[in-house]
């Protein structure tokens, strides 16, 4: 028998000082029986960082079609796709074509490094693709973080996020390895 989703509940308060934009979104997450703490953490993160009325989380794991993240427009185009983890430079071709930005957020070390060292020449044709690593370190202190019911507060500033709930505080440097145009 396949194991559901468990469902976790976040009310994700975002303070972006760099775009100004300041709003509380109610998410209700379904974390797929093999995503880890870690990754969904992750997910938020970029959730917080794209921050925006539209923005939505999508089926993620479930779908082999779909990003993590995205933001339709009201007539239905794709206009921002964010995926996490280590895409194929298939799959970043593809999410190029489809959408206007498409944001990569890879994480997980040595492993992600080795990935961008392989596929970054191939990328660089695509000029709405950007790719935001985040440190080993900063995703574990994140995994450390996860609840079945989350206040989470985001403080962005000068590129730099500090997540908090309750009395804990993670903060995490994004490092931009590719920008887009």
């Amino acid at each position: 028998m396949a194991q559901n989703a468990t469902i976790y509940k976040v009310e994700l308060s975002v303070s972006d000082m760099d775009r100004n934009y300041y709003e509380t979104h109610k998410l209700t997450l379904a974390k797929h029986p093999s995503e880890t703490d870690e990754r969904m953490m992750v997910r938020i993160v970029a959730f917080a960082l794209n921050a925006h009325e539209h923005l939505e989380m999508t089926k993620g794991l479930s779908t082999d079609d779909e990003p993590d993240i995205w933001q339709k427009s009201l007539s239905g185009e794709l206009y921002v796709w964010v995926a996490l983890g280590l895409p194929s430079e298939k799959v970043m071709r593809q999410s190029c074509g489809k959408a206007d930005r498409v944001i990569v957020y890879p994480y997980g070390g040595r492993t992600a490094e080795l990935w961008w060292d392989k596929i970054k020449n191939s990328t660089t044709r695509f000029d709405n693709l950007q790719v935001i690593n985040f440190s080993e370190t900063d995703t574990g202190a994140l995994a450390k973080l996860a609840s079945r019911a989350m206040r989470l507060q985001v403080n962005i500033q000068d590129g730099d996020v500090m997540v908090s709930v309750d009395e804990s505080v993670v903060y995490v440097t994004p490092v931009k390895w590719k920008s887009a145009a």
